[in-house]
């Protein structure tokens, strides 16, 4: 999912950024919202892994009753240890954090999963064997889906990825077909790999 803003109608209600696995992969002017709830995992975390970015004021502003628990009001006045914390998750979101700022911070990622996605949607728009699955619009940089104009070529198809050691392009369970998932620290020569076979796919079949 890329950044996904849940605009209320109700100017009074707070303005919530939904973010998924985009999260830490580009730039995003944080100030603009009051609150941020990032499931972080992939670019930040193990899974479960949760991230909340809210601005005080909204603390506590809930219209329904919160349970105590889901009240980030709670959290907060304890300074995130009202219970024990994740301390594996917490952990490893440190050592994600660290790695990602050595390595150049948000604005050297983003530029590099820019390049990464124009690889891919490029290869999909071009080869005439595959078709995006998203509207241009909403293609996300993090996972780029697309299916074969031919069904018949899938069995011919995966076992070219198999050969190639490519795994894991298990298409979203909503659309079908191949999803390649492109998170932080996924190279860029390994996208180059998917790319390539494609274009040795579509010149056998020619």
């Amino acid at each position: 999912m890329e950044l996904n803003s849940k605009i209320s109608p109700n100017p009074s209600l707070p303005l919530v950024c939904d973010m998924s696995s985009d999260i830490f992969s580009k730039k995003v002017d944080v100030d603009k919202y009051d609150l941020i709830y990032a499931g972080a995992q992939k670019n930040m975390g193990p899974a479960g892994t949760t991230l909340y970015i809210v601005k005080k004021d909204v603390l506590g502003a809930s219209s329904v009753p919160i349970p105590t628990m889901l009240d980030l009001k709670t959290h907060s006045a304890k300074d995130s240890m009202f219970n024990t914390p994740p301390v594996f998750a917490v952990y490893t979101s440190m050592l994600t954090l660290r790695w990602l700022k050595k390595n150049g911070g948000i604005k050297h990622i983003e530029a590099l999963n820019n390049e990464k996605a124009a690889l891919i949607y490029n290869e999909i728009d071009r080869n005439t064997l595959f078709e995006g699955t998203a509207n241009i619009a909403d293609r996300s940089n993090m996972n780029a889906t697309f299916a074969l104009n031919n069904e018949n070529l899938k069995s011919e198809f995966d076992s070219a990825l198999v050969s190639a050691n490519i795994s894991g392009l298990k298409g979203h369970r909503s659309v079908g077909g191949y999803r390649a998932s492109m998170y932080n620290a996924l190279p860029l020569e390994s996208v180059k790999v998917l790319v390539d076979l494609m274009k040795e796919f579509e010149n056998k079949l020619a």
